[in-house]
Order: structure tokens, then C-alpha cells, then sequence
């Protein structure tokens, strides 16, 4: 059985090195360290199970990385993980693969991660996650690199700015409240947030292409020292 990478790998190339990551290409036995988790996801589908206790196992790991003893990930009801306090974290899986990053908040304010498989969006969904300019600069991207499957790599850097911006603001965001510009030079990109009262509307991040995977991360931070911290075990996936 494959086990969790910590400190290299997809994920550790997409984060600052105060992020410690962990990762898997497949479900790990055993597949449960704390029955409290194993608890969550009982009489769930079978493969979402795995899933999801795996990627657990993979934040245990990743706990470790910050020299920290591994404890259970709770949910809470907005369904997102619920880390020990004075961390900040995120959880992706996908078919194939599943990862945990987490960081001390005095070096990360917040962080998101996702993935998903290397191919193109579902027939109808490219509509939903793309703005009108999104997909214009695809189109000029795709003639560029036609092999990469780009409107999947909105959706990866959507979805890791939401896991950000929603532990910060407890708001939600629909794919169309905000407009992603890829830099493939740098393998990086911008999201900007359109609401006119966001709190904070700009976050950068930075993705992975692979064969396989499309992996994009955004981290915030580093929090201000002053900051006394209030919530941050409430992060979300």
C-alpha cells in the first residue's frame, strides 16, 4: 500500500515551506487512526469512505510535519474540517489522490488546496465555473498548450481561494463571484473576489500540471503577529 509523502511531492511544490503537506495516490491501511473519524463518514458509500479517512490520515501526517501530535480532524457543520487551535489547514481528494496541508497560524493566515484528475471539465460545467474573460484568455492559453486541460485548472484554483477565503469571512462564493488569471510562466495565478464589500479581494497562488493531477494551493498569510488568533482551529476544507 502507498504510503503519505510529507515534505515532497505535487502538493509541498505548490506551498511556502512554512506549509507542511502530506499526500497519497491511494487508500492506506489501516484506514482509520481515530474511531471519532472513522464515526463521520459511517454508511457513506464505501470508496467516498476511503477516501475521506485516507485524506485524514494524510493531515495526521501532515500535523506531524509541523512537530505537532497527530489528533482527530473533526467536521464541523459547514462540513469542513476542524483543526487543533493555532492551526490553519485545508483537505483535497479526488479519484487517485488525496492531500492535507496545514501551517501554524502565526506563519499562515489561511490556506486552500484542491485536485482533480488532469481532463476537461463535464460537458455544461466549463459554463458555470467560467466567467466570459476566463474563457477568452483559455482559448488563447489552449492554442499556446492545447494538451492542458485549463478550465479544470480554474476550477482547481476556485475552489482552494474558497477554502481560503471562507474560514476568514464565513461567506460563501458561487464560481461565477470570482475571475482567475493564470501566469503559465510562473505557474501561478490571481483570483479576484467581485463582491464590492469583500473584505479581501485579491489572492495569489500557484498550481501543478501533471499528467495525472492539476493541484493548485492559495496561502494567506503571514498572519500579523498582534493577531491574538481568536478561531483558527475552524478552517475549511
Amino acid at each position: 500500500m502507498p504510503e503519505p509523502l510529507s515534505g515532497a511531492g505535487r502538493l509541498a511544490a505548490v506551498v511556502p515551506a512554512a506549509v507542511s503537506t502530506a499526500e497519497a495516490f491511494g487508500d492506506l491501511e489501516p484506514l482509520h487512526a481515530f474511531e471519532a473519524e472513522a464515526e463521520l463518514v459511517a454508511g457513506v458509500v464505501e470508496s467516498r469512505r476511503r477516501e475521506f479517512l485516507t485524506a485524514r490520515r494524510c493531515a495526521h501526517q501532515a500535523l506531524a510535519g509541523l512537530g505537532r501530535t497527530p489528533v482527530p480532524v473533526g467536521r464541523g457543520r459547514d462540513r469542513a474540517p476542524v483543526w487543533p487551535p493555532g492551526v490553519v489547514g485545508s483537505i483535497t481528494h479526488c479519484d487517485g489522490y488525496r492531500a492535507a496541508a496545514v501551517a501554524e497560524y502565526g506563519d499562515v493566515l489561511a490556506l486552500g488546496i484542491d485536485a482533480e484528475p488532469h481532463r476537461d471539465l463535464a460537458p455544461g460545467v466549463a459554463e458555470l465555473v467560467l466567467r466570459p474573460a476566463e474563457a477568452h484568455r483559455l482559448a488563447d492559453l489552449r492554442r499556446h498548450e492545447p494538451g492542458a486541460a485549463w478550465p479544470t485548472l480554474v476550477f482547481c484554483a476556485k475552489e482552494a481561494l474558497y477554502k481560503a477565503w471562507y474560514p476568514m469571512t464565513r461567506r460563501w462564493l458561487d464560481f461565477h463571484d470570482v475571475e482567475v488569471t493564470i501566469d503559465p510562466a510562473r505557474h501561478a495565478f490571481v483570483g479576484h473576489v467581485l463582491a464590492a464589500d469583500a473584505p479581501r479581494s485579491e489572492f495569489s497562488g500557484r498550481y501543478h500540471f501533471d499528467d495525472d493531477l492539476v493541484v493548485a494551493a492559495v496561502v494567506v498569510g503571514p498572519a500579523r503577529p498582534t493577531d491574538p488568533s481568536a478561531d483558527t482551529g475552524k478552517v475549511n476544507q
